[in-house]
């Protein structure tokens, strides 16, 4: 969280990203919502949290959201589901990255549904390249309803609006000047 430049786009919630950094949200029993566009830094916040939070002594967990989904239909082809979806419901913190990236099957809502509903009462942070009233990719509006309900009255929304914060990342070539590129 240290490491995160706040001021590298004056668009940033600067106060609504500290805010999570004070890990209140952990000792109240809620969980963190982070979207914005590309690049904005949502992922490296979600992360930060989650480093924030092994701190405190919790136990955290990361994963994206088509690994999760991948991992829990596998758990149905060999029988493992219910130990699958135990070991997501474990953790203290689950960071779900990337979610709401494209239309999801009926299967995939369902078992987003049911892992958002096992973990109910336990943290998660989610990220999303979409604000959570655009979720509008369930199949099935009753199942996406009840899924956003649960999140949504329990999160705290971060709005990471701006341009890419990736630039900033890149590493520089002492060789080129600042706006010559790099070949």
């Amino acid at each position: 969280m240290e490491e995160f430049d706040l001021t590298a786009s004056s668009k940033l919630p600067a106060a609504q990203i500290r805010d999570p950094g004070a890990l209140r949200w952990l000792h109240a029993g809620e969980s963190v919502i982070l979207f914005g566009p590309v690049g904005a830094g949502k992922t490296l916040i979600a992360q930060a949290l989650g480093h924030l939070a092994v701190r405190q002594g919790a136990h955290v967990r990361f994963a994206k959201t088509s690994r999760i989904l991948a991992d829990l239909a596998g758990g149905h082809a060999d029988r493992t589901w219910e130990k699958r979806i135990r070991e997501l419901v474990r953790p203290d913190v689950l960071i779900v990255d990337d979610s709401a990236m494209r239309q999801l099957s009926a299967d995939q809502a369902d078992e987003l549904y049911e892992l958002v509903s096992e973990r109910q009462g336990r943290y998660l942070i989610i990220t999303s390249n979409r604000a959570p009233s655009d979720w509008s990719l369930f199949p099935n509006p009753v199942v996406a309803e009840s899924l956003l309900d649960r999140l949504i009255n329990t999160s705290h929304q971060v709005i990471m609006n701006g341009p890419s914060y990736r630039p900033n990342k890149r590493p520089k070539n002492p060789t080129n000047k600042p706006d010559e590129p790099i070949t």
